[in-house]
């Protein structure tokens, strides 16, 4: 058995969801269905972040569903499925913004609501960050304060923060991803993190908005 063929028997038997996936490629129309309920909500919380509109987001979304059903007869899992999966929808939200940026539309603010956040990402970025509130603080303010942190980011670190933070993804996971080398990754991790200790830490001392540190 080559290398390359161990590797696709190894992915195959450790992530049901590859299984799944291969049975995508045969047509199996209810497996594909079940791959978007297990993860629509995670790609439209990822577009969301990227995009900064909700809207948006969804719409990349169904793209992204769309590119991973057509692509299905050239399907090879070398990757865990997610790694297949964030790495289509990190080159959408790429391609979204190149689109945007020709049409010299100007995205002003976000348009997203708290409730658009993933799940408990306010507590995963601000373990990210080394940083914990000393003072009681609200939930939803929490949560808006570490949105606008997160949105401070260059766009790479926050994308590799996301994948880090919201899909549990390791450094070689996130490298494959976002075609880097993985020292390259933690590199970025490293530096999205410090970033966001920077922003932060003027609120988690006296309440100043991130986008008032960022400025």
């Amino acid at each position: 058995m080559s290398v390359s063929e161990s590797s696709i028997h190894k992915y195959e038997l450790l992530d049901p969801d590859v299984r799944l996936m291969l049975q995508v490629r045969d047509d199996d129309a209810a497996a594909f269905e079940e791959l978007v309920l297990r993860y629509q909500n995670r790609v439209v919380g990822i577009m969301t972040h990227l995009t900064r509109k909700r809207e948006q987001a969804e719409d990349l979304a169904q793209e992204v569903f769309l590119r991973v059903y057509r692509a299905r007869k050239r399907y090879t899992p070398d990757a865990k499925f997610s790694t297949w999966l964030f790495t289509i929808a990190n080159n959408i939200a790429l391609n979204a913004k190149r689109s945007s940026a020709r049409r010299r539309e100007v995205n002003i603010g976000s348009n997203a609501s708290n409730d658009d956040s993933p799940p408990a990402l306010d507590q995963m970025a601000l373990e990210a960050s080394g940083l914990m509130p000393t003072r009681q603080l609200d939930k939803a303010e929490r949560a808006e304060m570490v949105r606008l942190a997160i949105e401070a980011l260059p766009e790479r670190q926050r994308v590799a923060l996301l994948l880090s933070k919201f899909e549990n993804m390791s450094y070689i996971e996130i490298a494959a991803t976002m075609e880097m080398t993985v020292q390259a990754t933690k590199s970025l991790l490293s530096r999205a993190r410090e970033n966001l200790r920077v922003i932060l830490e003027p609120y988690m001392q006296d309440g100043a908005s991130p986008a008032e540190a960022a400025d």
